[in-house]
């Protein structure tokens, strides 16, 4: 690109600024989240005097909704100035005495909705009454007129616009619209806080353009980018005239980005552009720099202009530049320059220019473009211009020269550039202002159709203005006035898709569907899908599908397996949103459990239980021995139901049955109790006995129950008549008496039992009842306070009995206290927590923790299995996302309610060690130290360096520095002179220090007089060539104070006498080789070194020898007078290239040689011009930069050179065998198709002769079934498959044989149902 065509895009995008400035800004359009509102009513902009009081007032949908108020997106906290308060779901904020820094925008967050609103504060009525009086002397002032060109002064050279200064419109802009100026306010919801501005320069003077960003609401660090004209990135052209700065202010959280121009050029006009981009995040602005011609003042010749660019450039800048080693025929001419110093000059000087001392001033240019070609020399001669090429080049130009236009009085610029959804404004001038204007697009005249084109007419001004800018506006469009045109290009600059709605973690089961869903600023634009940093495709199986509605995106996963775990990121040309996915193996809940039995003889027992998988299979068994399937036992599984059917039950059938399903940990039981019907003949008056063991003794034992399941106490007892039941809590069954009426210590119930009826009870949810031997008691819904000692006695008119039971309530733990998070990494965090106070009764089995994004809602397990500890480390967060944590605990009887939601935290990590530290300057008490940034920062700020050192010998390091230094440089002074000390540099950032950085050896603090310097000549910056045999002497002079330490070294081994010879002295050092041999070669590194101070130089030296012979000689051809040779490269080329060849013949009658061809390139040659009937043989020698080989390589044979009239027999040759085996050059490709519908599969094979081609499906002959149809066209092979059913999905083979061989292919075609139009409906609702 050239300079002009530079100037014309600067220009283009300047034009472009002062047109769509006041409505585009070129700034990138927010995305706007499409949600429900949280606030019912919301606060509105406000206007208030300074001193007085103002009330922003707001409602919420929710009464108990978290409302928080921000000033210029910072929190603000009730205080002296500023009143929060909330009544309900009204909430207010109160702003005392108002000043003028308060009119800022300021908001109100609930939930996830936030409202902007504004105060505009107006000063007291005694300001504004002085302002009218003033205004009328002010309008009453006549205008002054501008001075003139001459008078005016430039500007300074190093001024720096600042954020005031706005760039004033040129006098032809269009009008502002609605007759109101433009609102050049800074635009608040960007992230600029400070925006460059356009500035103005002389020529060789300096100016700074200043951009600053508010990194406070930012995950990460901003990048900015600086533009010159359209696409030209300044970021490679940094250098001596420009200079790309950025400082951060950790205090105001502000990066402050700088583009400085020094000693700008005439080039340098034109418009700039900065942008910059944090995530998601994205602003720019545009700028002009304007550049003036400096006064000349002294005269000037017009031979400069013939002379060349560095020539020229150099007699500008003075004698400190310098031209390109003398040579005045480089580099570019120059008459810009000349012609703007000649007005100027002109115009700031009553003074002639004298060309010769001997004529009146005329114009060089005048006479030349006035005489004939033939006058051109002669006049060249007579005003001493000496480049005549160069004169010819600039007259061409000047006949080349437009003639001013009639029509137009300004024309469009060559190119105009909008962002998509914004409008611009095109404008022209014309001469007459009556006249009529034609626009055309793309060739194409416009005609005004509703709001999209509008054309005005203001005078002489005529514009044209398109609304809502689309890609198709991309186009030339063209101003027709008579017969004279001008056109213009326009550029709809698309913006970055932004993503609106991030992706969320999930958690699903094994074979779940998944839908990964985000939703973009634009519609219909192209995202793309990773998983674990590979990109996601529709491949063959269908395992991913990817759907678009309108502004979402979705990844559909069907039936989701364990591979499908981990990351998955959507990215946009704009951000990217990553979420995890988490898959977990479904667990079997039972519906339905096994109960216990009770049966008689020859009754039918049926144990029944019901799973959620109707697919889970199961065992029975009956007190641990499996039980089988006979005439009287059936078991049955039908869906979700298993059944044990038992018929006639007999005595042997009672036991323990249990229920245990196929691959899960856990079974269901049940008792089978066999009811004997026994008619006894027992006496009368039998005493009441208990039943609580075989041998009828007391018995205390111990029956633990589960929170909220049914405790059943069923005793057998006997007695006749039939006794009376007391069952009793909180005491012992001995101290309850018939008769006895005295009271007993603590809390008692008593439930009593007489003829089948409950004469007592203490709780609704308790049931006594009685049958015939058995006593039952059972309490509905266990509770905590259910646990005791429960004591039953027995009475009747023969006697008593008592026993004692003991029953335990277990429950499901407390949650878990205390939930911190202990230290963060850069994808890992350490969390501890305390056990819960109540452990249920039941040890504590461990602990399981989930996880979530503090934006989202849905928590992810990290750990299946109960964590026994309470320490965990949590690994693969995302470095800068803010995360919570919370911990459930687990015992043997479940899994208690969540803990209290751990603060938020961000997993980052410390950053790099830092780089390059060395010594960069050192004296007798302080010492210099430089290194560089760490080559990764992280997500976090890095908040400065820590410098320690410590002395030699010890291990205590000591801080140079109070706190940590923001510089990658530092001066320790106070130290002890001759101290032997070693230092080290730590990175710090929220995450605490990094590794360290480290000097190789320890400084010894002394001061050095002279840093050591290398003086490598310059023959020595080459590589050295010496041949084998040489002698070589290298003297490198040096400096450095005091005497540095000298090394010599090749490939990073230190040289040794045998092999060369080093001798130093204060001020050089000679490395000296006797004899040179190939061994030699290589590279030589010198170091000079004075404590941690040292400098380096390296030497190519390059041993060359004679190359080896050429290999492989051979007569490839001998026809007529001719002989074709053809040899190879030697393998020893003598350690450089090998320039070339010498080819010699001899007759072999006389063997004297003759040199046919001398540094012949290539490796093969004819030798023409041979003697009929002579014998010749041949020779090669090998050459390089050394010389010619010592040996040749001869031919092994000869060749005879034939007489003519000898008859040429031609050579005997075999048919060649044309026969190939079979081979598919296309497979069959696996296929799915749909039932009812014609299926094809396709493939194609070569081989010769035509090989016979036999399908199989699954492995059996299908060439004679009517079904099946086979093509064969060109190699090209197609089985026809009319109208598959299910049954026809499969493996298809398809063989090819002939009689050099076989080949084999196959696919898989499976066979889809047909899909009901009500099912296809339904399946698209569910998916809308």
């Amino acid at each position: 690109m050239t300079i002009e065509t530079e100037r014309r895009e600067a220009d283009c995008l300047g034009s472009v600024s002062h047109a769509v400035e006041e409505r585009s800004s070129f700034k990138m359009p927010e995305p706007v989240k499409k949600a429900v509102s949280a606030f019912a009513k919301k606060p509105k902009t406000q206007e208030a005097e300074e001193g007085s009081s103002v009330v922003f007032t707001a409602e919420t949908e929710k009464p108990d909704a978290k409302v928080k108020w921000q000033c210029n997106s910072k929190d603000i906290a009730s205080g002296n100035r500023y009143v929060i308060a909330a009544d309900g779901n009204k909430h207010s904020l109160s702003i005392q005495a108002i000043t003028k820094e308060d009119a800022t925008v300021y908001a109100v967050i609930a939930g996830g909705s936030k409202v902007k609103f504004e105060l505009k504060v107006v000063s007291k009525p005694e300001a504004l009454a002085e302002a009218p009086a003033e205004a009328p002397a002010e309008s009453a002032a006549e205008p002054q007129p501008a001075p003139a060109p001459e008078q005016t002064p430039a500007p300074p050279p190093a001024e720096t616009p600042t954020v005031d200064q706005t760039a004033a419109p040129p006098p032809d802009a269009p009008p502002a619209e609605d007759g109101q100026p433009p609102d050049t306010r800074q635009d608040l919801t960007g992230l600029f806080t400070e925006r460059p501005q356009s500035g103005e320069v002389t020529v060789g003077g300096n100016i700074t353009f200043v951009a600053k960003v508010n990194a406070e609401s930012l995950l990460k660090k901003p990048t900015i980018k600086w533009f010159k004209g359209k696409w030209m990135d300044l970021a490679s052209k940094s250098g001596k005239h420009l200079q790309l700065k950025e400082t951060y202010d950790r205090n105001s959280k502000v990066y402050t980005f700088e583009m400085q121009v020094i000693a700008a050029k005439a080039n340098f006009a034109g418009g700039y552009r900065c942008e910059v981009s944090s995530r998601d995040k994205f602003d720019s602005c545009n700028f002009e720099l304007t550049v003036h011609e400096a006064c000349v003042t002294e005269g000037f010749d017009i031979r400069a202009a013939f002379r060349r660019t560095s020539e020229a450039s150099k007699k500008r800048s003075g004698p400190q530049s310098s031209s390109t080693d003398g040579k005045e025929d480089s580099g570019e001419l120059d008459f810009s320059a000349l012609l703007k110093k000649r007005d100027s000059f002109l115009k700031n000087s009553n003074r002639t220019v004298q060309v010769s001392s001997s004529e009146p001033d005329v114009d060089v240019w005048d006479i030349l473009s006035a005489a004939p070609a033939s006058e051109y020399q002669k006049i060249a001669f007579q005003y001493g211009i000496t480049d005549l090429r160069g004169m010819l080049k600039r007259l061409k130009k000047m006949k080349k020269e437009e003639k001013k236009s009639e029509a137009f009085l300004k024309k469009l610029d060559p190119a105009y550039q909008v962002t998509k959804g914004h409008k611009i404004k095109l404008a022209i001038e014309v001469a007459n202002p009556d006249v009529d204007v034609k626009w055309l697009k793309n060739g194409q005249e416009i005609h005004p159709t509703g709001s999209k084109y509008i054309f005005e007419s203001v005078g002489n001004m005529r514009y044209l203005t398109i609304n809502h800018c689309s890609l198709s506006d991309d186009a030339a469009y063209s101003c027709v006035v008579g017969e004279e045109k001008c056109t213009t290009e326009l550029f709809v600059k698309e913006p970055p898709i932004q993503i609106v709605k991030n992706l969320e973690d999930q958690m699903v089961m094994k074979g779940e569907r998944v839908e990964l869903e985000c939703e973009v600023s634009e519609e219909g634009a192209n995202v793309k899908w990773e998983k674990d940093g590979v990109e996601l495709t529709r491949d063959e199986s269908f395992k991913y599908r990817f759907k678009k509605d309108g502004c979402k995106h979705v990844l559909i996963i069907n039936e989701a397996t364990k591979e499908d775990c981990g990351h998955y990121k959507v990215k946009t040309n704009g951000g990217e949103s990553v979420a995890e996915l988490l898959v977990q193996e479904k667990e079997l809940e039972v519906y339905q459990s096994i109960a216990d039995l009770t049966v008689k003889a020859k009754d039918q027992a049926v144990f029944k239980c019901e799973v959620s998988d109707e697919n889970v299979r199961g065992t029975w068994y009956k007190n641990g021995v499996e039980v089988k399937s006979d005439t009287r036992i059936n078991i049955t599984h039908i869906g979700r139901i298993h059944k044990l059917t038992i018929d006639e039950v007999k005595p042997e059938d009672e036991g323990d049955y249990t229920f245990v399903p196929d691959g899960h940990a856990f079974n269901l039981s049940a008792k089978l109790n066999f009811l004997e019907v026994k008619i006894d003949y027992v006496p009368r008056q039998d005493p009441p006995k208990i039943h609580l063991d075989c041998m009828g003794r007391t018995a205390e034992s111990t029956i633990v129950v589960v929170a909220g399941n049914k405790l059943r106490l069923d005793v057998p007892i006997t007695g006749d008549p039939a006794p009376t039941v007391i069952w009793t809590k909180g005491e012992k069954a001995s101290s309850v008496k018939p008769s006895d009426g005295e009271e007993t210590e603590g809390p008692t119930s008593s439930w009593t039992m007489k003829d089948g009826e409950v004469v007592t009870e203490g709780d609704g949810r308790v049931h006594v009842e009685t049958t015939k031997g058995h006593c039952v008691f059972t309490i509905e819904g266990a509770e905590r306070q259910d646990e005791g000692v429960y004591s039953v006695v027995v009475r009747n008119p023969a006697g008593e009995d008592t026993a004692d039971i003991n029953v335990k309530v277990v429950d499901v733990p407390d949650p878990p206290l205390a939930v911190r998070v202990v230290s963060v990494g850069e994808e890992s965090c350490i969390v501890q927590w305390d056990p819960p106070l109540y452990d249920g009764g039941q040890p504590i089995i461990g602990y399981v923790l989930e996880r979530k994004k503090k934006k989202s809602y849905r928590w992810m397990r990290l750990n299946f299995d109960p964590y026994p500890e309470t320490t965990y480390e949590a690994k693969r967060m995302i470095e800068g996302v803010a995360y919570e944590m919370r911990v459930y605990a687990v015992n043997g009887i479940g899994m208690s309610r969540h803990s209290l939601s751990s603060h938020p935290f961000v997993p980052v990590a410390p950053t790099s060690e830092p780089i390059g530290l060395c010594v960069d300057d050192i004296s007798d008490t302080c010492i210099s130290l430089k290194w560089r940034r760490p080559e990764r920062i992280g997500s976090a700020e890095l908040e400065g360096y820590g410098v320690e050192y410590c002395k030699e010998g010890t291990d205590e390091w000591l801080p140079a520095t109070e706190g940590l230094t923001d510089r990658t440089a530092l001066t320790i002074r106070g130290l002890t002179t001759g101290d032997k000390l070693q230092f080290r540099v730590r990175a710090h950032n929220m995450a605490g220090p990094s590794a360290p950085a480290t000097l190789a050896q320890p400084v010894t603090i002394r001061e050095i007089m002279q840093r050591p310097k290398i003086w490598l000549p310059r023959n020595l910056r080459q590589t050295l060539i010496r041949k084998v045999g040489d002698t070589v002497n290298l003297v490198i002079p040096f400096q450095g104070k005091p005497r540095p330490q000298v090394t010599w070294s090749k490939e990073g081994e230190p040289l040794k006498p045998p092999f060369a010879s080093v001798r130093n002295s204060e001020v050089d050092t000679i490395l000296f080789i006797r004899k040179t041999d190939r061994q030699h070669s290589g590279k030589y590194d010198l170091q000079v070194q004075i404590e941690n101070v040292e400098d380096t130089a390296s030497v190519m030296l390059q041993v060359v020898d004679l190359p080896g012979p050429p290999e492989a000689l051979k007569i490839m051809d001998v026809w007529g007078f001719n002989v074709a040779l053809e040899w190879k490269p030697p393998k020893d080329n003598g350690n450089c290239e090998i320039s070339g060849y010498t080819i010699q013949k001899a007759d072999k009658k006389t063997m004297e040689w003759f040199t046919v061809y001398e540094q012949y390139r290539r490796t093969n040659c004819v030798v023409s011009d041979l003697i009929m009937g002579n014998e010749y043989v041949f020779r090669v020698y090998a050459i390089n930069l050394v010389g010619l080989s010592q040996d040749p390589c001869n031919t092994k044979d000869s060749a005879y050179i034939q007489k003519t009239g000898i008859a040429y027999k031609p050579p005997s040759h075999k048919d060649h065998d044309f026969s190939e085996a079979p081979k598919f050059t296309h497979p069959l490709v696996n296929r799915s198709v749909i039932a009812g519908y014609n299926a094809t599969l396709s493939c194609s094979v070569r081989g010769i002769p035509k090989p016979k081609v036999t399908w199989y499906k699954n492995k059996m002959d299908i060439s004679n079934e009517a079904k099946y149809r086979m093509l064969s066209k060109q190699g090209v092979l197609t089985l026809e498959i009319r109208k598959p059913c299910l049954f026809d999905g499969g493996v298809y083979t398809c063989k090819a044989v002939n009689a050099s061989g076989e080949d084999i292919v196959e696919c898989k075609l499976e066979v889809r149902p047909q899909i009901a139009k009500e099912e296809k409906k339904e399946a698209k609702k569910r998916e809308d």
